[in-house]
């Protein structure tokens, strides 16, 4: 029960992240800080779904149709799961970056057209930052908490 709960929480907060910040978290160039919560799947492997989930809705809600909806949603899925089986090694925080960087910019290039590479680098560094930034400091304060209980 406590890992079904734990998962709503993390699609919710990561639904609301994105509308909340909504000037930020869509298009080209964006800074979606709801993209932090990608490497929960390091501690809990319900958050494998949610960030489908998560994704899935707030894709929804983002404007960009159908390939957003879908592809956006999948790549969400396929790079937590690669974070959830890496998730004992450094690398478990490459899936998010690498694959959105690389599958995002396919689609986002033909919608908005704009170069290709452009799109790479723009959601590569965005993803970056955010991975980085902020989940990889999230995962540790996780870390200690769980420790502590």
């Amino acid at each position: 029960m406590r890992s079904i709960v734990r998962a709503g929480i993390i699609a919710s907060i990561y639904v609301v992240l994105c509308i909340v910040l909504q000037p930020i978290s869509y298009g080209v160039i964006q800074l979606r800080i709801a993209e932090a919560l990608t490497v929960l799947p390091i501690l809990y492997k319900e958050a494998v779904w949610a960030i489908f989930v998560g994704v899935l809705l707030a894709n929804i809600y983002g404007g960009l149709g159908i390939a957003d909806i879908v592809v956006g949603s999948l790549t969400s899925l396929a790079a937590a799961y690669l974070t959830y089986i890496l998730r004992n090694s450094w690398a478990a925080y490459l899936p998010p970056i690498v694959l959105n960087a690389f599958i995002i910019s396919i689609y986002l290039h033909a919608l908005l057209n704009f170069p290709y590479w452009a799109t790479v680098l723009s959601i590569g560094i965005s993803q970056t930052i955010v991975v980085f930034g902020l989940g990889y400091p999230l995962i540790r304060y996780l870390r200690r908490y769980e420790e502590k209980n």
